[in-house]
């Protein structure tokens, strides 16, 4: 497995399955508790992997699945995946409920999005977790203006070699220049280990680059089915902009936690994985009330 210092195997061994359009659920670990947490990763692009810290620091009650839309991270050059795969995103998410009981899905950046763009999932998750994630599209803009302010070194040059040859190995190039915006700088060690393991998906990239990144817009939330929920992120996330939640009534109701993680960027289990799970666990807290 990997810890965020380098790739290997992912998952226990013979915990592998597939939904029915190629989404891949691997079991990282289990405990007592009825709950079922899949955990979708941002990018797109990434792969789950990125998701692994995450997925171990919470320690919640029940079984943890990482989860891979078809044709994003590892998740390629395999039968269980349909020729066009992205032609089924994001709603191929709701297969992974039906495979399990009890859901709580947790989604990262872009993951949390995929979520919320998913309008069959609403009335059939047992609860749900957003980090680092966002209602709709405006955070771009705000990022954009950000990193306009703040250029990296190297990065113009790595941008152009993308831009100029688009593939896996180019965006993980770019992926790696930009690490400093994604962690503190206390981070930012352990940040870059994690992305140099990952596997890295262009034509992910691509699709969500042309159909969903600008477009962006919840299609529900958790107002209407008051499922469980929680909003989590770093109060020093520069990627995504974590006000657009307070500008939102939908997710100001007494079932939906909000948390800030101090000290903390785009990947807050990173830098404070106590407080992370102290937020599990009262979204856990929750859900056992509920």
């Amino acid at each position: 497995m990997i810890d965020g210092k380098g790739a290997a195997a992912v998952g226990l061994p013979g915990q592998e399955r597939w939904t029915r359009s190629g989404v891949r659920l691997r079991r990282v670990s289990g405990a007592d508790g009825r709950w079922n947490w899949l955990f979708v990763p941002g990018g797109p692009g990434l792969g789950s992997e990125s998701l692994l810290g995450l997925a171990r620091a919470v320690e919640v009650p029940g079984t943890v699945w990482l989860v891979d839309l078809p044709g994003d991270g590892s998740n390629r050059s395999v039968p269980q995946i349909p020729e066009s795969p992205y032609e089924l995103w994001p709603q191929v998410l709701a297969e992974t409920v039906d495979e399990l009981d009890d859901v709580v899905m947790v989604g990262h950046s872009t993951g949390g999005m995929f979520m919320l763009a998913t309008p069959e999932l609403e009335g059939r998750l047992a609860g749900l977790a957003l980090v680092s994630s966002a209602p709709h599209a405006g955070w771009r803009e705000t990022f954009a203006q950000w990193a306009l302010a703040h250029p990296l070194p190297g990065l113009e040059e790595a941008a152009a070699a993308y831009g100029q040859d688009p593939n896996d190995r180019t965006l993980r190039a770019l992926t790696l220049i930009a690490a400093a915006w994604n962690f503190t700088p206390a981070a930012l060690a352990d940040g870059r280990a994690v992305l140099e393991g990952l596997p890295y998906c262009q034509d992910a990239v691509a699709w969500a680059d042309t159909h969903f990144d600008d477009t962006y817009q919840a299609r529900w939330t958790p107002a209407a089915s008051s499922v469980p929920t929680l909003v989590v992120s770093g109060s020093q996330d520069r990627v995504v902009d974590q006000s657009l939640w307070y500008q939102d009534a939908a997710f100001d109701r007494p079932h939906v936690l909000r948390r800030t993680i101090e000290n903390a960027s785009h990947f807050p289990w990173l830098e404070d994985p106590h407080a992370v799970r102290t937020a599990f666990a009262d979204l856990t807290a929750l859900l056992e009330r509920t």
